[in-house]
């Protein structure tokens, strides 16, 4: 079954069918104003990616931007978005009745396009002990944990998720102004509004992020990049997604 499987998806691929079409469920419709990252079908406008500065990639040439995104996406690479798992049979990212689900492992859903200022809007439910994140334009990230672990590394688990997690400790933004997290099982809804590089974070309706300036990962002396991709980030427990939605904004003055 597994090489049937990987035979698939090598196939979708060679005739540029990245979507994995397993549900025929459409996602809900966008608010006014926005369009949807995920269209509640396949991976269309998805490719891999992981924890690495957008700015590389931009710099490498044609062929090499090409190569690096294909290892980080197809199913023949160990670690990438489609390869199937020997435990599940399924990719690492498969759809499922209108939901976009990740089993923990491979490489991180992140956009095709990349996106300057913007809104957007993101359900996800995920598991016991998981710890996963969203990359905003490819640089880490808003942060999703379970936040009912003990946290002997004193990493800020029962402050719940939505900060700014990599920003310096101490920093507005690293720890979220209110634990705002549902009962795990329960679906969040996480509303992120990007202008510049300063950031705001609601999650389920309550303020957890006010305006802070996220730091730049990969180079805490620059700003972070104007443009880059959103990524879905994978971290060892299930994570699923819905209704992805995101409004494009003016640029932010200077």
């Amino acid at each position: 079954m597994k090489c049937f499987c990987v035979a698939l998806f090598r196939g979708l691929a060679a005739v540029g069918i990245v979507g994995l079409a397993l549900a025929s469920v459409r996602a809900d419709e966008p608010p006014a104003g926005f369009t949807p990252l995920f269209n509640g079908k396949d991976l269309a406008g998805w490719r891999g990616g992981e924890t690495f500065d957008h700015r590389k990639l931009l710099a490498m040439s044609a062929d090499e931007r090409k190569e690096q995104i294909r290892k980080w996406t197809a199913a023949d690479q160990k670690n990438s978005m489609l390869e199937v798992s020997d435990v599940t049979g399924k990719p690492h990212w498969y759809v499922e009745n209108g939901e976009l689900i990740n089993d923990g492992f491979g490489a991180y859903a992140t956009t095709e396009k990349d996106y300057g200022d913007f809104e957007l809007l993101v359900d996800y439910r995920t598991v016991p002990k998981a710890d996963s994140g969203i990359y905003l334009r490819g640089v880490p990230q808003v942060q999703i944990w379970d936040s009912s672990l003990p946290d002997p590394q004193n990493l800020g688990l029962a402050k719940g998720s939505g900060g700014l997690w990599n920003n310096s400790p101490g920093a507005p933004g690293k720890d979220p102004l209110v634990k705002a997290d549902k009962p795990l099982g329960e679906w969040n809804r996480f509303r992120i509004v990007m202008r510049g590089d300063k950031v705001s974070v609601s999650l389920n309706d309550q303020k957890v992020v006010d305006e802070a300036r996220m730091e730049n990962y990969y180079d805490r002396s620059l700003s972070v990049p104007e443009k880059g991709p959103i990524q879905l980030q994978t971290h060892g427990g299930e994570i699923r997604w819905r209704d992805v939605f995101i409004r494009e904004l003016p640029a932010a003055a200077k």
